[in-house]
């Protein structure tokens, strides 16, 4: 399968609001047989346009009350930094997306902890403890509206 038309879109769309449909029920709502259906998903898989299924976690039932989006900017421009400090967040569970971005700051991390005295251990004593890190700005999630990550 080299492109996606129409109709794997609206497969991939159904699966990213609910990866656990069943074959049959997302058959029924892109309008296709069940097995043309089980081809194209497998098809969607076999691709890579589909990488996997994950579960979406309820954070307050999983002990996460403090979410923030924060920035790092690196104190050198090298590869070799950049190479420690992702390894580093990639060590860091409290770091649930780590992206390198372009701008001001090379680094937006998305950090998720149980309060803000473990938030404030993690900058401390992780984050800031890194030789890598010339700034750090913290932007605390006060709500979310919409979040449709899978």
């Amino acid at each position: 399968m080299t492109e996606i038309d129409a109709i794997d879109r609206k497969i991939l769309r159904e699966l990213s609001r609910d990866g656990r449909i069943s074959n049959l029920a997302l058959a029924e709502r892109v309008g296709m047989s069940p097995s043309a259906c089980l081809r194209r998903t497998a098809a969607l898989e076999k691709s890579g346009a589909i990488s996997g299924y994950r579960a979406v976690l309820n954070p307050e039932k999983t002990g996460v009350g403090f979410v923030a989006y924060v920035t790092v900017g690196l104190n050198q421009h090298t590869k070799i930094a950049q190479e420690a400090f992702e390894r580093a967040m990639a060590q860091a569970p409290e770091v649930r997306e780590c992206h390198n971005i372009t701008g001001a700051v090379e680094y937006l991390l998305r950090v998720e902890a149980s309060d803000l005295s473990a938030y404030k251990h993690f900058h401390t004593e992780v984050l800031g403890a890194l030789p890598q890190v010339n700034t750090i700005t913290s932007y605390v999630v006060m709500g979310s509206p919409k979040d449709e990550r899978g």
